[in-house]
């Protein structure tokens, strides 16, 4: 059976870190990067866990800002 691989690529730029494609992933993949900020001073998000990326897309759906790409591939047989 075929499995799902997804990705979520960021606009760094863009993200203001509101938290909400955080909390809304199902997969707990993405995370607030503590340690950078974007050129505007927001802390963006990342995927800090990418195996567990179904590309379900809850985190697209929710950004207020449309930051979020979601990808999604099958993968094996």
């Amino acid at each position: 059976m075929a499995k799902i691989k997804g990705a979520a690529v960021v606009n760094k730029e863009r993200c203001k870190g509101c938290n909400l494609c955080v909390v809304a992933c199902p997969a707990d993949v993405l995370e607030l990067q503590t340690r950078e900020v974007n050129n505007k001073g927001y802390h963006y998000v990342y995927m800090k866990n990418p195996d567990a990326c179904t590309g379900c897309a809850s985190c697209g759906w929710v950004c207020p800002d449309g930051c979020l790409t979601i990808y999604r591939k099958k993968t094996g047989s």
